[in-house]
């Protein structure tokens, strides 16, 4: 592991250079034609609040949008206004209904596609059907103390503002204009087969959901398995759901995970090749940096996002892997909180992956909001580790994280006993009763990664490699013996990458045929369980341990032997 450095100066003019010439050589990850998400807005507007003031919003857009209707939902507050007579005559003629309690009305939807439905006399009315005889409104404005729709990240159309304010008259200058088509970036695709969060009807991960700001995710039921699906017109890309899925599944497409890993590694690769010392990296927003006064010192190379979020614990430690003295997250007060704990949640993980193998945790360090650049500017404490080569970005998620995570060990001093992680980490290992499993293999058909796997008909086997592990619990839910518990934490030893066999028995072969199908563990449980089914008594005992084939013929054979018994089938 490099000493402490005591880095008094550098030459800042030849890492400036350095940098420029970096960001000329490589570019930026961009899809060249992203998908897009189209909303239709024909300019319909409900307007929610005290009478008041739905009512001089409503005055100032009443000859800019096709058609209003205001809904009260709160009492306005006494005021003495000299333009309440041309206020009411500008909208004496909209459509007002107001809402009996506060739960009374139940509002959803998106820009284009808003379903305000009241409750009336123990009914529920669409009030858009009502008052402009269309299935919804195209946009929202919330004037109310509270707004109605209790969201870090609300969707598209919707704007929840007090009167008066700054962000008020943004919101009035929005509206008008929000009549036409729109178009935003398809910010994330999942891809199900990756996925861990349910599988055969038994649960497993969480993560994504509980972390989406947005409330943009949602798992879906079918008959026997769920799914998570994402909503692409609330979704504002912030990123919290990609970063927290341990498998890959849900990936963020601007930029995506693989190109944006390859582009840190190209841009320190050709800021040293251009006799640039002693990189940090760091992350910030896009609007954090156009806020900035000055620019960052030469050895600091920034890696602008739309929100945090976009890179996640997999980015931040292969930037280090790739040379970055130091990883710096400056913070935002615009981030969602519950975008902001995910990412505090994911820090707290790296630093500890980062002492179990052996190296200082202040290598990735947080920017406070009010920094006036000394923090960013910072030297480093440490030299850079040694660079790796050009990482290949062909594998998925956690097998590009695997080999960052070597790559660390190999320069550290990795303890090389289980470290424990804060809860949620997707690290760790899983406990078996031997004496309870019975190989079934139900384990291994659950696991979404390679974590798990089994041996072939002759030599039944479960094994495991810690290094897939995502700690999902699939396999612990779903273990019919229940054999299996986890074992959380990171194991800092080259035995995490291998995989080892957790139990082995031979094959139980058919007393017919003598065809190997089971495992003698499996027979005795099976035979313990239906020992007083009438099916399986006296002579009929021995078919369960035939083979299917076997066992059909045993059937069969019976019934020809004794006719009287076709007739009770």
């Amino acid at each position: 592991m490099p000493a402490p450095i005591a880095l008094t100066s550098l030459d800042d003019r030849r890492n400036r250079a350095a940098r420029e010439a970096a960001r000329r050589r490589i570019s930026w990850p961009a899809n060249l034609a992203p998908e897009t998400v189209e909303f239709e807005s024909q300019g319909h507007l409900l307007i929610l609040g005290g009478e008041l003031d739905a009512r001089r919003a409503a005055a100032r857009l009443v000859d800019r949008l096709p058609g209003i209707t205001l809904l009260v939902t709160e009492r306005s507050s006494a005021e003495d206004d000299p333009s309440l007579e041309e206020i009411w005559n500008a909208t004496n003629a909209l459509p007002c209904h107001r809402a009996a309690g506060a739960n009374a009305l139940h509002l959803e939807g998106y820009l284009g596609r808003f379903l305000a439905t009241l409750a009336v006399e123990g009914e529920s009315v669409n009030l858009a059907q009502a008052t402009l005889d269309r299935p919804g409104f195209d946009l929202v404005l919330d004037l109310g103390a509270q707004p109605h729709l209790a969201l870090e990240l609300t969707p598209p159309g919707y704007h929840a503002v007090h009167w008066g304010s700054p962000e008020g008259e943004q919101a009035l200058e929005t509206l008008a204009e929000s009549v036409g088509i729109f178009e935003t970036p398809r910010h994330v695709r999942v891809n199900a087969e990756l996925c861990a969060h349910q599988r055969s009807g038994q649960p497993g991960c969480t993560r994504c959901l509980e972390t989406c700001p947005a409330d943009a995710l949602a798992s879906r039921q079918g008959r026997v398995e769920a799914w998570i699906e994402v909503d692409p017109n609330r979704c504002h890309g912030a990123g919290s759901c990609a970063s927290a899925c341990p498998t890959g599944a849900i990936e963020f497409n601007l930029p995506r995970p693989a190109p944006l890993e390859g582009y840190l590694a190209g841009l320190l690769a050709a800021y040293r090749e251009a006799e640039g010392r002693h990189p940090v990296v760091r992350v910030v927003t896009a609007s954090r940096r156009l806020e900035e006064a000055n620019e960052a010192a030469g050895h600091v190379l920034d890696i602008e996002l739309e929100e945090l979020g976009a890179a996640g614990l997999d980015h931040w430690l292969a930037a280090l892997a790739a040379g970055a003295a130091e990883v710096r997250l400056q913070r935002d007060a615009a981030t969602p909180a519950t975008l902001q704990r995910q990412l505090e949640a994911q820090f707290a993980q790296a630093r500890e992956l980062l002492a179990a193998l052996g190296h200082s945790p202040d290598r990735l360090a947080w920017i406070p909001f009010e920094d006036d650049g000394s923090a960013r500017d910072a030297l480093p404490r440490k030299t850079p580790l040694v660079a790796r080569p050009q990482p290949t970005l062909a594998g998925g998620k956690r097998e590009r994280l695997n080999a960052t995570l070597d790559w660390l060990a190999a320069q550290g001093s990795p303890h090389g006993e289980r470290h424990a992680l804060p809860a949620g980490a997707p690290f760790g290992a899983i406990e078996v009763d031997l004496e309870r499993c019975t190989l079934c293999q139900g384990c291994v058909a659950l696991c979404p990664t390679p974590a798990l796997s089994g041996g072939d008909d002759t030599t039944p086997r479960l094994a495991f490699r810690e290094a897939d592990c995502i700690q999902c619990g699939l396999c612990a839910s779903g273990c019919p013996e229940q054999a299996i518990t986890l074992a959380p934490g990171f194991l800092a030893a080259p035995e995490r990458l291998e995989t080892r066999v957790v139990k082995e028995e031979p094959a139980f072969t058919c007393i017919r045929c003598g065809k190997p199908f089971a495992t003698a563990s499996t027979i005795a449980s099976i035979q313990r369980k239906l020992v007083d089914h009438p099916y399986f008594a006296g002579e009929a005992r021995a078919r369960l341990e035939m083979c299917e084939d076997c066992r059909v013929q045993d059937v069969w054979q019976e019934l020809a032997r004794d006719p009287e018994r076709q007739l009770k089938v």
